[in-house]
């Protein structure tokens, strides 16, 4: 069973201020809190740690995880370009859950820390936040998956400057966060910001990142056809509004990851991707799209809501910094949605650089999770 949640938010004033303010909200204090997401814009990246010393001073709460985002969020309500913070604690059963601090490629600490909580206890969900500036976090995330047996949900940091983590204490590096029992129940789902503009089709001929041939034709031919004539006569175009997705192996919803397409050569008609690619990959290509990208979100709020069978305890929100503002407009319009939706209960999140869900690592997509 899940204890109870309070959460606060506060936003464009001094980080003394906005914790106090924050900590007004929260009180009175869930009794037995134990738990305490923080996420706060890069603004206070700085003062994070000063932070985090006076959260556990005045609420006596020890384990805290999160991150640092060019943006974050609460229920009904975004920060962008100011300092803000999101605060959410938790009182959950004693030895329900486990703080890690970050993995990078190396298991064996987290084997000695993680090994007697896990045998004992096991882990049905992981919050997760990762540092975009390791270059396997792919892997890592596969691993602690298989290692842990739990589905991974969260988001990596988004910074100007340190991507910072909190994992007990403010970090850097890997991958961190908070591992939680089976006995505290959840819902998850995921929503994608693009829509599919073309067939599912395989390379044929690749190098690296370069995308040379699909379906036996050269690759630019191939992604002439399918965004059609009119964004085809103007390359240019393209650039922010077409990407390329893969589909995830297995998937009942047809599922795909959406990577950046960074160059066209139209000499050789090769495409460049932000991804290693092999022969033999599936491909498709996809737009950027406010009204899809709003019905999709609603249709996995709909999922969730069914899944809940009525108003959740909290939730954990992590969305791409590509969406928020400059996909659904001002006005906190994506979180708007989200409670208009499920409602207004304790919920917490930020925009980062990809996002987490099972064993994988997205883009352009939101995860929210559902304490219920």
């Amino acid at each position: 069973m899940n204890g109870a949640f309070h959460a606060a938010h506060a936003a464009g004033d001094t980080w003394s201020a906005l914790v106090k303010s924050c900590l007004a909200q929260l009180e009175p204090l869930p009794d037995g809190a134990n738990l305490g997401f923080l996420y706060a814009t890069d603004a206070l990246g700085g003062d994070l740690g000063s932070i985090l010393t006076f959260l556990r001073e005045r609420t006596r709460i020890a384990d805290w995880v999160g991150s640092v985002g060019l943006g974050i969020c609460a229920s009904g309500v975004e920060t962008f370009d100011a300092p803000g913070l999101a605060l959410m604690v938790a009182a959950l059963p004693s030895g329900s859950f486990r703080v890690f601090p970050p993995i990078a490629d190396d298991f064996a600490r987290f084997s000695a820390e993680m090994g007697p909580w896990l045998a004992q206890h096991g882990a049905a969900l992981g919050v997760v936040h990762g540092d975009p500036r390791q270059g396997d976090l792919v892997e890592t995330v596969e691993a602690l998956t298989a290692r842990s047996g739990a589905f991974l949900v969260g988001g990596l940091s988004s910074a100007r400057e340190a991507p910072l983590q909190i994992a007990g204490r403010v970090v850097e590096g890997g991958l961190s966060g908070v591992l939680l029992a089976p006995e505290i129940a959840v819902a998850t789902g995921l929503t994608q910001g693009c829509s599919a503009i073309g067939p599912t089709r395989q390379i044929s001929e690749a190098d690296g990142n370069i995308i040379m041939a699909i379906d036996g034709r050269p690759a630019l031919e191939i992604f002439k056809a399918d965004i059609g004539e009119l964004l085809s006569r103007d390359l240019r175009r393209v650039a922010g509004l077409v990407f390329v997705g893969f589909p995830v192996p297995g998937s009942d919803t047809a599922d795909y990851f959406v990577r950046n397409l960074m160059a066209i050569d139209v000499g050789h008609q090769w495409l460049a991707v932000a991804q290693d690619v092999t022969v033999g990959d599936r491909v498709l290509f996809c737009r950027r799209d406010t009204p899809s990208a709003l019905a999709d979100l609603k249709r996995m709020l709909k999922g969730l809501q069914r899944r809940a069978g009525g108003k959740p305890k909290a939730g954990l929100y992590f969305s791409c910094v590509g969406r928020g503002p400059s996909l659904f407009g001002d006005n906190s319009a994506e979180l708007g949605v989200v409670r208009e939706t499920l409602g207004d209960f304790p919920l917490v999140g930020f925009f980062g650089n990809g996002e987490i869900s099972s064993d994988r690592l997205y883009g352009y997509t939101a995860v929210l999770t559902l304490f219920l």
